[in-house]
């Protein structure tokens, strides 16, 4: 297989979060898919079995497990396949369901790339579970933001969105990384998606993620897609609406990520970005 490495939802090399990705991993069985996405060792690779004109089956691997959809990796891997192909709509079948990406590249050469999810959901999130939760992360029921209720958000992945009322908690981040990836484990949680917002369309984020080895995502596209579900669902915003999500500032990788959220209740969340080639 050939591995490329792109890092999403920047053009800096030093930013963004970084996703390894397979155009072409036809006969590749899960162990192997495992061990590569190991070896490269990002939070996320994608691979990608070509079943027709832009038309891909695709499976996303943690070092440490498969996980049904990742935005940042689809991200790359729409920028890289562009890179190689041309501007395209491509038609991802993915564990989590259907996701279409449309690619577009600038006079200066920069490819930006939009995916729209599977239709998001809502949950609620337990108050045993909002315990466990703030107990893993070190937080107090006072930390939290009164506007934003706590609630578990899905649009390919499953995200406990916790919203901090300050940026100063937000930024605090240091947490129990093994009580808090038994927890997710056990929810079947992908990332925590921990937010704050600083005005109605403009968000920070911070994605602890240890189901994936990794104590936190510089940038998590299926969380920003859940976001805009859940502030769409309980009408925090009135769409159709452009929100933006700052991620990674905190650690020194930073991201943008674009979210469109629609007006249609049962439509997809569109989410943008950039995505700029490693070296191997």
């Amino acid at each position: 297989m050939e591995i490329l490495r792109y890092a999403a939802f920047t053009t800096d090399p030093r930013g963004g979060n970084p996703a390894g990705v397979v155009l072409d991993a036809t006969g590749a069985d899960d162990a192997q898919m495992l061990r590569v996405a190991a070896d490269v060792g990002y939070s996320e690779t994608a691979f990608l079995m070509p079943r027709g004109e832009n038309q891909f089956t695709v499976r996303y691997f943690s070092p440490l497990a498969e996980v049904p959809f990742c935005g940042h990796a689809t991200i790359a891997a729409a920028v890289a396949h562009t890179d190689r192909f041309g501007p395209a709509v491509l038609g991802l079948d993915t564990r989590a369901g259907f996701v279409r990406v449309v690619t577009t590249t600038a006079d200066d050469g920069v490819t930006t790339a939009t995916l729209t999810s599977v239709t998001p959901r809502i949950e609620p999130l337990p108050p045993t579970d909002l315990t466990l939760l703030l107990a893993a992360l070190g937080w107090a029921p006072g930390d939290l933001d009164a506007g934003l209720p706590p609630r578990v958000a899905f649009a390919g992945a499953r995200h406990p969105i916790l919203a901090a009322a300050t940026r100063s908690r937000l930024a605090d981040l240091s947490y129990d990384f093994d009580a808090l990836g038994v927890l997710m484990a056990q929810r079947d949680w992908t990332t925590v998606d921990l937010v704050w917002r600083e005005s109605t369309q403009v968000f920070h984020a911070r994605n602890p993620f240890p189901p994936g080895g990794v104590i936190e995502d510089p940038a998590t596209g299926a969380a920003a897609a859940a976001l805009g579900g859940y502030l769409r669902e309980r009408e925090l915003v009135a769409p159709p609406v452009t929100l933006t999500v700052f991620q990674g500032e905190d650690m020194g990788r930073p991201s943008v990520l674009t979210v469109h959220v629609p007006l249609d209740p049962e439509a997809g969340i569109g989410v943008t970005g950039t995505a700029v080639a490693l070296p191997a």
